[in-house]
């Protein structure tokens, strides 16, 4: 009841305190080493707490499952951190000059495929062209062979038209076989007047007067 008064008076001062007064807690003040020992305490003997096997079988359990993940995490972080640094070698350590020369070896090698396939494709292509040259110069002496056959047989048609036309010429009307031709037309009359039917032939003839 003291303390509930002295409670109460405290918090009633601290609101009558005005505000511009800094306020200040009372400490209660510590033992010193040299003071001796309280007498409620004179006679007290510290006896540990009692220890449930049960409750110490599962301490421990969990105490190594404990110690396996933290070991677990240690040796994950120890790799990703080997990870990292041999990411960093092969960036910019060592490891990098040896990339950069197995990449040079394998960028020589490939050209040297480069240059073996070209060599090969350009010998297919010099005899793929040179077999079409041969094919088209085979073609062009075979027109030339046909053309010459085309010509020689329009002479001979020609030749032979000409010669037909010298065979018809003999029968030709000139000044000087005129009269002969009008008693041969007179003596021979030919009547023109007649029907023919779809396959050409003389169905109807009328009779010359």
């Amino acid at each position: 009841m003291f303390h509930a008064v002295r409670g109460n008076v405290a918090a009633v001062s601290r609101l009558l305190i005005p505000r511009n007064r800094v306020l200040v807690e009372a400490v209660r003040g510590r033992k010193s080493r040299s003071d001796p020992k309280a007498k409620s305490k004179a006679g007290r003997i510290k006896v540990p707490p009692p220890v449930d096997p049960v409750e110490m079988l599962v301490l421990k359990e969990r105490f190594t499952q404990y110690d396996l993940i933290m070991r677990a995490l240690r040796h994950r972080a120890e790799f990703k951190e080997e990870l990292l640094w041999r990411r960093y070698q092969e960036e910019v350590g060592t490891l990098a000059e040896e990339r950069a020369k197995q990449e040079a070896e394998e960028h020589q090698a490939l050209m040297a495929w480069n240059d073996a396939e070209n060599q090969r494709l350009r010998k297919l292509r010099e005899a793929r062209i040179q077999k079409e040259l041969e094919q088209k110069e085979l073609r062009r002496a075979e027109a030339a062979i046909s053309r010459e056959n085309q010509m020689e047989t329009f002479v001979k048609e020609k030749e032979q038209e000409v010669l037909k036309l010298q065979e018809e010429a003999k029968n030709f009307i000139t000044l000087e076989n005129l009269d002969q031709q009008i008693e041969e037309a007179l003596d021979n009359p030919k009547n023109y007047n007649f029907a023919i039917d779809k396959e050409g032939r003389v169905v109807k003839r009328t009779v010359l007067q």
